[in-house]
């Protein structure tokens, strides 16, 4: 541990510490940027997936860059279009022209003619960007239309448009709201008008270098950094791991203080005692998030990469730059409570009494515990996933309302028509072959190219709903099965054996897929790694394996009591398929942190105390920092719901409530009660070498046999 505990051997040294942190961050600052990879698809999977093999073949078609935006009319009282209303959308939508990319058809009109449809050609060639500037034109143009007539916006470009406004300030407003949300907490925890300061600035710069850092780091590696969500999440990540970690070198600190007349030495002494459960910490976040590399979403793999680069800065930002800045500043930073040499603690007194109470009746407290973790696990028995795309926002945007009018008088899949690709001389039977399919309202031949044919099909279904999805594999069945139909294979992508389907609608459906073969393969690896981490440092098999229990518990505790939440309360038709598996993610990740910063303190203790004495005096010392750490941590994640995605703010509130779960019941009550149980043996195979009398130790094995 010198590397780190050098930092804090004299002035100098901390003023080094300092300058060479600044120099470090304004290099970061000047790193290039490499420029950043365009997706590997629109949906981040790869060619082993059909919607991927329909995009890429779609480059090989005419016109393959232009999307529809769709214009929706109605009158604000709902009933039919009068001839007037008709004249006026066909002038004010024609006008349109300069704004497409080809000519816009004349309205058609619903079979009651109360809605009027114009699909408007865009070009997607010039990014995201340009295509939400293009549809606010359309927009802000359609302005000029009769004030009795309700004009909305919808289609595939409206919807990247709508998306791109969500994270427009999102940055700024979830920085403004984190950095409020800590300084509260660290203000009440530390009771100081001092000392809360220097922790949020050394977190708060932190945050702002490390997502500096990931414009250089993920393009770096071959991955599309898209920002918005990416960005938001390791945002939050950083700010919550960064100051837990802060807040438990503060806490060994100031008890080191009130051994230690030089604050130097106090500083070198809780580095040496805080390093490795930090880096355990640590190491473990980002094991547990590069096991997001093996997903089948980019998406998830940028995500990997963004909060293991963030969390690598937490921890050096916690070790290096943080305790510099404390020993500069001296004991008066504490004030009005400094701790001086041989002062008593205050802190403790709540933990130890709750301690004292798991010790007398462990089992008891344990079966409790146990069972309210069972209780709101049962909650999630009617969990439902699987958002469509109008479902996706908590404030209901312009595209999303439009495609809800429109659902309402034409088929609800007229706003993303499935795209079928297959050879030109086989557009005939194919189409015949789609039509033909239950929950299928039409099926027309698109464009053709000299290799490539699209056939584009309407679905009766919401785009997302179980009848979608179930008309999605039928129609992939049929048009498969039709001979001579396979369009020649895409780069990067296998075979074809027949026709395949493709665009948005079946992208989502992949995508879903994909989340499905994750959660199978990440949930086992991420266990292994968490329990491999925990052997390591802990020197033992059964501790490490009830941990990681336990941790598994609070996770399917806190979906099961979010999603009554999301249900009962919040009115979510579903969790989105990406939700599980990030929630398990951090949960696990970020769960047994609290474990490590109470376990490795207990083993530390029980050295020259015994198990129970040491788990106890654990419980007595981190009780009150790893409660106020959890506290932060949580409320921090919360924030993510001022984003007005539902994904994110479910994302938020199950790691929320899991992270609450992991320190306010399974650290406090059920971890403590199993140790109290099983005493020595709660290190087995490894032994404790500690101090005890054989007296005692006898003492203590008479009471595990009684």
């Amino acid at each position: 541990m010198s590397v780190f505990t050098r930092v804090a051997g004299r002035h100098r040294n901390a003023w080094l510490t300092i300058l060479a942190a600044l120099a470090v961050g304004a290099a970061i600052y000047w790193l290039p940027t490499p420029a950043n990879p365009a997706p590997v698809s629109a949906t981040g999977l790869s060619g082993q997936w059909q919607s991927t093999q329909v995009e890429r073949l779609q480059g090989e078609l005419p016109a393959s860059d232009v999307q529809p935006a769709i214009v929706v009319v109605t009158r604000n009282d709902r009933t039919p279009l009068t001839d007037s209303d008709r004249t006026a959308v066909a002038a004010g939508t024609s006008s349109l022209s300069g704004l497409a990319t080809g000519q816009v058809p004349p309205p058609r009109l619903s079979p009651e003619g109360t809605v009027a449809l114009v699909a408007v050609p865009l070009s997607t060639d010039g990014g995201q960007e340009a295509v939400a500037a293009t549809v606010a034109e359309i927009r802000e143009a359609l302005t000029a239309l009769p004030a009795d007539l309700t004009v909305e916006v919808t289609g595939a470009p409206a919807f990247t448009a709508d998306l791109t406004k969500v994270f427009q300030g999102a940055d700024t407003t979830l920085l403004a709201v984190t950095a409020a949300v800590v300084a509260l907490l660290l203000l009440v925890t530390y009771r100081s008008p001092l000392l809360w300061m220097v922790p949020l600035a050394v977190v708060a710069a932190t945050e702002q270098v490390a997502l500096r850092a990931l414009d250089t780091v993920i393009p770096a590696v071959g991955i599309n950094y898209p920002g918005g969500a990416v960005s938001g999440i390791a945002s939050v990540l950083v700010f919550g791991a960064a100051t837990n970690y802060a807040l438990l070198l503060i806490a060994r600190y100031r008890e080191e203080l009130r051994r230690e007349a030089d604050r130097f030495a106090a500083m070198r002494a809780a580095l040496h005692r805080t390093a490795e459960p930090i880096l355990a910490s640590g190491g473990t976040v980002m094991l547990g998030v590069l096991t997001l590399l093996l997903s089948e979403r980019e998406l998830n793999r940028a995500l990997a990469v963004a909060c293991a680069t963030g969390i690598l800065l937490a921890m050096a930002a916690a070790l290096i730059v943080l305790p510099a800045a404390l020993v500069l500043l001296g004991r008066r930073l504490f004030w009005p409570f400094v701790p001086h040499v041989g002062s008593k603690g205050r802190e403790g007194r709540i933990w130890g009494r709750l301690g004292s109470a798991v010790i007398r009746r462990p089992v008891p407290v344990a079966a409790l515990a146990t069972l309210l973790l069972v209780g709101l696990a049962l909650g999630g028995l009617g969990l439902r996933t699987g958002l469509s795309e109008t479902e996706q926002f908590r404030v209901q945007p312009e595209a999303v309302a439009g495609a809800q009018t429109l659902a309402s008088a034409f088929p609800a899949g007229t706003t993303q028509p499935v795209a079928v690709l297959t050879r030109p001389d086989a557009v005939p039977a194919v189409t015949a072959a789609a039509a033909a399919v239950p929950g299928v309202a039409s099926a027309r031949p698109g464009t053709a190219g000299p290799a490539v044919a699209q056939i584009d099909v309407v679905l009766d279904a919401e785009p997302g709903t179980t009848a979608s999805d179930r008309t999605l594999e039928a129609l992939r069945d049929a048009v498969a099965a039709v001979p001579g139909s396979a369009p020649p294979a895409a780069a990067g992508g296998d075979t074809p054996t027949g026709a395949i389907v493709g665009g948005t609608v079946a992208g989502a459906y992949d995508a879903s897929a994909a989340d499905a073969e994750d959660l199978r393969l990440i949930l086992p690896l991420i266990l292994l790694l968490v329990g491999a981490v925990l052997i390591l440092l802990l020197r033992g098999l059964l501790a490490p394996v009830l941990l990681v229990v336990t941790v598994v518990a609070s996770y399917f505790a806190s979906l099961g009591g979010a999603w009554l939440i999301f249900d009962y309360v919040l009115g979510f038709p579903a969790l989105d398929t990406s939700v599980p598996l990030l929630a398990f993610v951090f949960l696990v990740a970020l769960g047994v942190d609290y474990n490590i910063f109470l376990v490795t303190r207990a083993r530390e203790d029980a050295r020259t105390a015994g198990t129970r004495e040491g788990m106890l005096s654990a419980l007595r010392v981190t009780g009150g920092v790893i409660t106020s750490a959890g506290i932060l941590l949580a409320a921090v994640f919360a924030v993510l719901g001022v984003l007005p995605l539902i994904t994110l703010t479910q994302i938020g509130i199950i790691v929320c409530l899991g992270v609450l779960l992991d320190t306010l019941l399974v650290r406090t009550v059920v971890v403590p009660a199993l140790a109290f149980l099983l005493g020595e043996r709660f290190w087995w195979p490894g032994r404790i070498r500690d101090g005890q009398h054989p007296s005692q130790r006898h003492a203590d094995s008479s009471a595990q046999t009684s």
